[in-house]
C-alpha cells in the first residue's frame, strides 16, 4: 500500500517514506588522518525476504516470446521474471546515489520485434525533491545492463497518475521508433535511433492540463499529470515502415484521446469521445478493430470516484459506451484494461479504486456486450467470489485483519491500475496492488463457472521503503526492520517471509525502534497511524506486542530509544516535545533541556544515560532523560540529516554520521560520552553507521556505513575503529539511496543490513573466511594449484546470456592483483562486464582486477560477471589460469 513517499530536505517527513540525498553536516575539528587505505572484499548481496510491500502499476509481457515478462514500480526499480523458478530479478540495482530518483520507473516497453531490447523510462519526481532529470533507459540484454539518454525534463514514477499508462511505447512495425508521454506540460517525445536520441514532437497540440490539487505549492499534487499513454495500431504499418495510426492518451478531460494517421506527423483530437473523464487505458484489439479505454473522473492510482469503459470502432469511428455498471453505481474509477490476445473478444478491467469492501474485476468474452464480475453480492452483506486467494508464500497479506462482511481478508486488491492477460496464455493473468503482485495460472475457469486461483506471484520483487534497523545480540529475532506502508517486520531468518508485519498496533509506517542491549527481549517502536497510539512496547523479542500511551499533543512516529537494561524509554514524537518514561509509557514526563524533534538514543551500557541530537547540537541525560544538557562539543553539523549510535559494551562511546554538501559532511567519534567528537579525516561524507561482530583477533566491534571514501560512493566496513576502510559493495549493488540506517549483525561476523528507499532490507555476507585479518600486502602470482574458479551461467536466453564467476584465493598468501584468463569453446562474445576490465581476442579472454579490488586475501574470492552472445552451443571454459598459473575449476 504505497501512499506517499517523497523527499523532504532534512529527511523528516511525517509520512516517513523518505527518498533522496540527505543534507550535510556542520564540519567539526579533525583528528590526525588514520591512514586512508580503501580496499575490496567479495560480498553475496540477498534481501531480506519480505516479498513484495509496495505498488506494482505496471506490468508488460512481450508480445513475441512467451515467459518475457516486466513488472515497473514507483520508486523499487524494474524487474524480469524468471519462468524456471517463477521469480523476478531486479534490474536497476546498479543505479547510484546521485542518481537516486532513477529507481522510479514510470513506464516500461518491451521489443517484440527484438526481444533482447527492452526501454525504461526513469525518474521518481518532477518537482525539486529529485535532484536529476529524468532518463530513457535502453538495454539489448534484457536488462542486465543499461545505456541511458538524459532527458530535459523530470519524470514521475511515483508522482500522482502514476498507475496510467503505459507512457512509453515502441513501433511494433518499425522498433526504432519510441514515443514517450511526459508530464508537467512538457508534452509527446520521439526518438527515431531506437532510444539513444529525443525530440519532442512538436506538432503534438496538447501536452494536458489536469491537476490532482492546483493549490498544491509543492509541486507534488499541483503537477500536469501531462501524456499518459501511446498505442499503436500496428494493422496500419508494414514491418520496416512506421505504423500509420497511432493513439495518445492526455490527462484532459475534455479532450483525452488523440490520433494520428500519418506516423505522427498530424494529430487531431478523436471526434466523438466522451468528456469529462481521464483516460487511464488505451488498448487496442487490432484483429476486431477495437480501441478500448478505461476512464476515471481522477488520476489515481489512490483516487476515483467514477468510471466508465468504452470501446472504439476504429473503421467506423462509432464510439460505445460498454461499462459493467450504471455510472450512477459506481463508487470508482476504471483500469487495468486488458485483452487476451490469444482471444481478443475477451477484455478485462479493474475497479482500480475501490478502497472498500474490495476490489472489482470485471471480465467480458463478447468484446463488453456483457461483464460479469471476480465477485458478487449474495444477500448483502455476503459475497459470492469467483475466485480463491491463497497468500500462505506472504502471509502478511492477511494484515492481521479480522474484517466484517462484505470485506474480506486477504483482500483481492486495491490501487489495482495493472492488470495483464499472458498473450500466449489465457489462463496465466497477473494483477498488481498497493502492496503485492497477484496472479493466477487457470482464469478460464471464471468461464465454465468455476473459480479460478489467486495467489501472490511476487517473490524476488522487494519494495519497501526502510526508516531503520536494528539486529539484537540474542534472542529469536535476528533482524527488526522499520518501514513505510507496511509497519515492518521481525525476521527471525532472513531468507524466510515472516508471518505478519508489527500488529497491536499496526502503524502504516514504524519511524523508528530500538531494543535493551542487555534485555533485547524488551522492543519499543513508534510510528504513524491516523488513530490510534503512536508507540509499542514488547517484552518477548518483538513476538508479540501492546501498544503505549501517548502524550498530548502526539501526531506522529518521530525517534525512541530504551535503555540499555530497558527499564525505562526516551521518545522524541512529533507533534510535541522530547518525552521519558519508566516502565511501559501509561505515564509520560516532559524532558527538559532539549528542543523538540530532537533525534534521540540511548547509551548501551548505562540504563539512565541517554543522548539526543539537534541542529548542530548534541545532548546528554544522565538521570533517564529527565534532564538534558546540551554538550560543549563544537564543530557538529549545523543540519539535521544526523544518524548517530553508541556502541555495544562501552559506555560513552558514539558514533555520528551525516551531513550536507553545502556545509560540514563526515563521519564522527566520541569517547567520552559526547562531550567532545573527533572527525575522521579519512571518510569524505557518511550516512549512516551501525555496529557489527568483531573480526577475528579484532577488540573493537565491525563499523559499516553508507559513505563516500577515498572518492567512492558505497558501502564500506571497518574492523580497525574506521583506521581503513573496505568497500563491501560494487558498482552493480548500490540501491539508489541508502542513507536511512544500517547495522551490522553481532551474532555473524561480516554480516550488514542495509536500509534502501524502495528496494527492501538489502543484507551482505563476506566471503572473507578470516575473519576480516586479511588485508594489505602479500604477492602477486599465485602458485600452480592456488586459485580456483566457478563459473555459472545464471541466465540464458536466444543468442545471449549472463555468467558469474568466483575466483578465489586457496593459496597461504594474499594477491595484490590478478589477471584471470580462459578460453571459449562455443564462440561466444561478451557484450558488457562489470567488476573488472576485460580484453577479447577471438576465444581469448582474460579479466583483470580494477583498482579497488585487486586485493584477495588467502581464502577469500573475488567475483565478476558478464552478459555476452552465443551461437550453436554455450558450453562453459575447460580451464582457467590467474597470471599464467592454472586454477582448478569449481
Amino acid at each position: 500500500m504505497r501512499r506517499f513517499r517523497v523527499l523532504a530536505a532534512v529527511l523528516t517527513l511525517a509520512a516517513g517514506l523518505l527518498a533522496g540525498t540527505p543534507p550535510a553536516l556542520a564540519a567539526a575539528t579533525a583528528a590526525p588522518a588514520p591512514k586512508v587505505t580503501v580496499a575490496a572484499d567479495t560480498y553475496t548481496w540477498k534481501n531480506a525476504r519480505i516479498d513484495g510491500g509496495g505498488f506494482v502499476p505496471g506490468i508488460v509481457f512481450n508480445r513475441s516470446e512467451k515467459n518475457l515478462i516486466y513488472a515497473r514500480t514507483d520508486i523499487g526499480g524494474a524487474y524480469r521474471w524468471q519462468q524456471s523458478t517463477k521469480t523476478w530479478t531486479p534490474l536497476l540495482d546498479s543505479v547510484g546515489w546521485a542518481e537516486w530518483g532513477h529507481t522510479g520507473v514510470v513506464s516500461l516497453a518491451s521489443d517484440s520485434a527484438a526481444p533482447d531490447k527492452v526501454y525504461a523510462a526513469v525518474g521518481t519526481y518532477t518537482n525539486s525533491w529529485d535532484p536529476t532529470n529524468g532518463a530513457v533507459l535502453r538495454s539489448a540484454d534484457r536488462g542486465a545492463s543499461w545505456q541511458k539518454a538524459d532527458l530535459p525534463f523530470k519524470l514521475g514514477g511515483n508522482m500522482p497518475g502514476r498507475g496510467m499508462g503505459e507512457r512509453l511505447a515502441i513501433d511494433p512495425n518499425k522498433d526504432s521508433v519510441l514515443y514517450l508521454g511526459a508530464p508537467s506540460g512538457k508534452g509527446l517525445w520521439r526518438s527515431t535511433d531506437s532510444g539513444v536520441t529525443w525530440s519532442q514532437v512538436t506538432s503534438f497540440p496538447n501536452p494536458g492540463n489536469y491537476q490532482q490539487d492546483p493549490t498544491d505549492t509543492t509541486g507534488y499534487a499541483g503537477d500536469n499529470q501531462g501524456i499518459v499513454w501511446v498505442t499503436f495500431d500496428e494493422s496500419t504499418g508494414t514491418s520496416g515502415s512506421a505504423t500509420k495510426t497511432i493513439y495518445v492518451g492526455v490527462a484532459d478531460k475534455d479532450n483525452a484521446v488523440y490520433r494520428s494517421t500519418d506516423a505522427g506527423a498530424t494529430w487531431s483530437r478523436l471526434p466523438g469521445q466522451p468528456t469529462g473523464y481521464l483516460a487511464h487505458k488505451g488498448v487496442l484489439d487490432a484483429v476486431n478493430g477495437f480501441l478500448y479505454i478505461a476512464y476515471s473522473d481522477k488520476g489515481g492510482p489512490y483516487d476515483g470516484g467514477k468510471g466508465r469503459l468504452w470501446r472504439y470502432a476504429t473503421a467506423t469511428g462509432t464510439w460505445t459506451n460498454i461499462s459493467p455498471v450504471a455510472e450512477s453505481d459506481t463508487t470508482y474509477g476504471f483500469s487495468g484494461l486488458t485483452v487476451d490476445r490469444m482471444h481478443p473478444s475477451t477484455v478485462m478491467a479493474t475497479a482500480y479504486s475501490s478502497w472498500w469492501p474490495d476490489t472489482q474485476i470485471f471480465r467480458s468474452t463478447d468484446s463488453g456486450a456483457t461483464w460479469t464480475k471476480a465477485w458478487d453480492y449474495t444477500s448483502y452483506p455476503n459475497r459470492s467470489n469467483r475466485y480463491t486467494i491463497d497468500v500462505s508464500s506472504s502471509p502478511w497479506l492477511t494484515f492481521g485483519a479480522n474484517p466484517s462482511p462484505p470485506e474480506q481478508t486477504p483482500k483481492l486488491g486495491w490501487m489495482t491500475e495493472s492488470l495483464e492477460i499472458d498473450p500466449f496464455d489465457s489462463n496465466r493473468m497477473m494483477y498488481g496492488t498497493g502492496a503485492t503482485l497477484y496472479g493466477t495460472e487457470n482464469l478460464t475457469n471464471w468461464d465454465s463457472g468455476g473459480q479460478f486461483a489467486v495467489k501472490p506471484m511476487v517473490q524476488g520483487l522487494e519494495e519497501t521503503s526502510v526508516n531503520d534497523l536494528a539486529s539484537p545480540p540474542s534472542g529469536g529475532a535476528q533482524l527488526f526492520s522499520a518501514l513505510g506502508d507496511i509497519g515492518g517486520f521481525r525476521h527471525t531468518n532472513p531468507t524466510k517471509v515472516p508471518s505478519l508485519m508489527y500488529t497491536s498496533p499496526t502503524f502504516t509506517t514504524t519511524t523508528s525502534l530500538d531494543f535493551a542491549e542487555t534485555d533485547p527481549n524488551t522492543v519499543v517502536r513508534v510510528g504513524n497511524l491516523d488513530s490510534g497510539p503512536h508507540i509499542a512496547f514488547s517484552t518477548d523479542n518483538g513476538a508479540d506486542w501492546f501498544a503505549g500511551t501517548d502524550p498530548s499533543g502526539v501526531s506522529g512516529g518521530g525517534t525512541v530509544a530504551a535503555a540499555s537494561d530497558g527499564s525505562r524509554f526516551v521518545w522524541s514524537p512529533a507533534g510535541t516535545g522530547v518525552q521519558y518514561t519508566t516502565g511501559f509509557g501509561s505515564s509520560w514526563s516532559a524532558s527538559s533541556g532539549i528542543p523538540a524533534g530532537a533525534i534521540v538514543e540511548s547509551d548501551r551500557v548505562d540504563p539512565k544515560t541517554f543522548y539526543g541530537f539537534k541542529s548542530g547540537k548534541f545532548y546528554v541525560s544522565s538521570d533517564g532523560g529527565a534532564t538534558f544538557t546540551a554538550s560543549a562539543a563544537a564543530g557538529l553539523p549545523s543540519g539535521d540529516s544526523v544518524r548517530f549510535k553508541a556502541l555495544p559494551g562501552t559506555k560513552g562511546d558514539v558514533w555520528l554520521a551525516g551531513g550536507a554538501t553545502d556545509g560540514a559532511y563526515g563521519l564522527w567519534h566520541s569517547t567520552d560520552g559526547g562531550a567532545s567528537f573527533t572527525r575522521l579525516s579519512n571518510v569524505d561524507q557518511a550516512d549512516t553507521i551501525g555496529f557489527g561482530k568483531a573480526a577475528s583477533g579484532a577488540s573493537y566491534q565491525t563499523l559499516f556505513t553508507s559513505a563516500k571514501i577515498g572518492g567512492v560512493r558505497g558501502i564500506f566496513r571497518s574492523t580497525d575503529e574506521g583506521a581503513t576502510w573496505t568497500r563491501i559493495n560494487d558498482d552493480a549493488h548500490q540501491w539508489g539511496w541508502t542513507g536511512a540506517a544500517i547495522t551490522g549483525d553481532p551474532r555473524v561476523y561480516g554480516r550488514v543490513y542495509v536500509s534502501t528507499n524502495g528496494r527492501g532490507v538489502v543484507y551482505g555476507d563476506t566471503s572473507d573466511t578470516s575473519g576480516g585479518t586479511g588485508s594489505g600486502g602479500g604477492t602477486t602470482p599465485p602458485g600452480s594449484g592456488a586459485c580456483s574458479v566457478t563459473y555459472t551461467v545464471t541466465s540464458q536466453w536466444s543468442g545471449g546470456f549472463q555468467a558469474d564467476v568466483r575466483l578465489t584465493n586457496t593459496g597461504s598468501s594474499p594477491w595484490n592483483g590478478w589477471s584471470l584468463g580462459w578460453s571459449f569453446a562455443g564462440g561466444q562474445k561478451i557484450t558488457q562486464l562489470w567488476n573488472a576490465d576485460y580484453t577479447q581476442s577471438g576465444s581469448a579472454t582474460t579479466a583483470k582486477n580494477l583498482s579497488w579490488n585487486g586485493t584477495v586475501a588467502a581464502g577469500s574470492s573475488v567475483d565478476f560477471g558478464f552478459t555476452g552472445s552465443w551461437s550453436g552451443t554455450n558450453s562453459e571454459p575447460a580451464s582457467f589460469a590467474v597470471n599464467d598459473q592454472s586454477c582448478t575449476a569449481g
